[in-house]
């Protein structure tokens, strides 16, 4: 637990208290950075279904409003730490991975499979839901990230195959972009785990603050979500056979378009 102050909402109740002083800054938020950084999901989501809602398809749609949901979730989270919040983050967390592991399988113009994947999909959301939410403490935390992480290595094993057989040189930059802020994110989210000590004890008595590794973890992980969906958009568009473009909006922002659809 980082720090010892009790603030507006009162003790720590969820399972992980991540490496930020609590109620170092304001009274009514316990993780100030840790929250305000959360915004970088909501602002990815919302400029997902944007820039988007008149060519992606509603899979897509979906995708985009459940990372802003995430992102919601985090800020409540952080700002509290207490596990019914806790639970706002990490279980919409968990369908984003499901909605994205069916967009990454059901990729033929004609479903692939019937209705018995989103079943089966359904199925293991209660699953995880059930394990994330009813069991607390290491256990609870342990059990999220295994939930979590088998869903993420999957999905990110499916688009690097995406990018080896793409022939755009656009939306591979953007993969490798996306790969390498997505790496650098998990880097320092681990970081910000393993060396908490270290960043929130010996370097403040040294009068170097924190560097908040959590919060960018946020940021980064924002932007290499968003950039990864935008290569999984563009194969999309490619498999509908509507000859998808990556352009770019405001100079740095990624945007897929395409032909009409038929």
């Amino acid at each position: 637990m980082q720090g010892t102050a009790i603030g507006f909402w009162g003790p720590t109740t969820s399972s992980v208290d991540w490496c930020e002083t609590n109620y170092a800054h304001l009274y009514y938020v316990s993780e100030l950075f840790n929250s305000v950084s959360s915004l970088a999901m909501v602002l990815a989501g919302v400029l997902g279904i944007m820039l988007h809602r008149r060519v992606l398809e509603r899979r897509f749609m979906l995708a985009f409003a459940m990372v802003s949901v995430v992102g919601l979730g985090s800020i409540a989270f952080h700002a509290t730490l207490l596990f019914q919040f806790q639970m706002m983050d990490e279980l919409p967390m968990l369908w984003l991975a499901l909605v994205i592991v069916y967009i990454l399988v059901e990729n033929r113009p004609e479903p692939r499979f019937g209705r018995w994947f989103p079943l089966v999909l359904f199925g293991h959301a209660v699953l995880t839901t059930s394990l994330t939410s009813l069991t607390h403490g290491r256990l609870q935390f342990y059990l999220f990230h295994a939930s979590f992480a088998s869903l993420e290595l999957f999905a990110l094993g499916r688009v690097y195959l995406i990018h080896r057989r793409s022939q755009d040189a656009t939306a591979r930059r953007i993969y490798r972009l996306g790969m390498s802020a997505y790496a650098l994110a998990i880097v320092l989210w681990l970081s910000d785990i393993r060396y908490c000590s270290t960043l929130n004890v010996t370097l403040p008595a040294m009068g170097i603050p924190n560097p908040q590794f959590h919060a960018w973890w946020h940021i980064l992980v924002s932007c290499g979500f968003y950039a990864l969906l935008m290569v999984i958009a563009h194969d999309r568009l490619k498999t509908l056979g509507r000859s998808p473009q990556v352009r770019f909006t405001a100079g740095v922002i990624p945007i897929v378009r395409g032909t009409p659809a038929p």
